[in-house]
């Protein structure tokens, strides 16, 4: 493999990594959202496009979160928002749903996630772009079986991203009339929470040394985690910081628009190759 081109990428996941650091503090919604598509173009330009790409952004996507994720916690909670009675509540739930997630995920084709990763990633992203901080569902966080319901579905579809769980915590949380600044610093523990299961079972995924770069276990590479990690250890508290210090609104919903682009694109690709 070209030496040129291994250091062009280097330099390329160093640059994504310290962005997905301050986007986790920042805007809650995890380093996964802009890891997974990056690490798929990555590893494709690299000349690994077999059946299984998808399995190795996802798995080395959630590698990521769990560091990523417990630095956020702990710069967040250092200022007092961390809600941790949400935390111990739906923590169970949201686990179980990311240990069906990964379990499913390991089955599927690279292609059929590239059209999951679109079709939610849209979702997302509408939502970042178009949403309102006055939307309501509800004046407190569900109990009973809304959680039993929706716990499972925020570990389940975040393990299918790739993600933490702020796509879909901070809405969830926002919605239920949590603070902004609390609901993103909690769902830094939802990534936690969601990312350890998944890694685990990415790990057992059984991918050809042909079809994945060098320094990979199951569908982990060592490589990419590595450099992205020691960028967002330094630039997620820089994150944190801002989103105590600034209205991050505006940039939220440039950010939507963003997304959703990107989104749009992975699904054109998983339909039309």
């Amino acid at each position: 493999m070209d030496t040129w081109l291994l250091l062009q990428m280097a330099l390329v996941l160093i640059v994504i990594g310290g962005v997905a650091g301050v986007l986790a503090g920042l805007l809650g919604v995890g380093g996964g959202i802009v890891l997974v598509p990056a690490f798929f173009y990555a590893f494709q330009t690299l000349g690994f496009d077999g059946p299984q790409l998808m399995q190795l952004c996802l798995g080395t996507s959630l590698a990521t979160i769990i560091v990523t994720s417990v630095r956020s916690v702990l710069g967040h909670n250092k200022k007092g928002a961390v809600d941790w009675e949400i935390l111990r509540n739906w923590g169970p739930t949201i686990a179980v749903g990311a240990a069906i997630g990964v379990t499913i995920a390991a089955q599927l084709r690279s292609d059929v996630l590239q059209a999951i990763f679109g079709l939610l990633g849209i979702v997302v992203g509408i939502y970042m772009g178009l949403g309102r901080s006055d939307w309501r569902l509800g004046e407190a966080m569900p109990t009973g079986g809304k959680r039993i319901a929706l716990g499972p579905m925020v570990g389940f579809l975040s393990v299918l991203m790739g993600i933490g769980g702020g796509s879909f915590g901070v809405p969830l949380m926002s919605l239920y009339n949590t603070p902004i600044h609390r609901a993103v610093a909690t769902a830094a523990g939802f990534g936690v929470i969601i990312a350890v299961p998944g890694v685990i079972g990415f790990l057992l995924v059984d991918i050809p040394d042909s079809q994945r770069p060098a320094f990979s276990i199951g569908a982990v590479n060592l490589v990419a985690f590595g450099l992205v990690i020691v960028m967002t250890l330094l630039t997620a508290p820089w994150g944190v910081k801002l989103a105590h210090s600034m209205d991050a609104k505006p940039l939220k919903r440039v950010f939507g628009l963003f997304l959703t682009l990107i989104a749009l694109n992975m699904l054109r690709k998983a339909i039309w190759g």
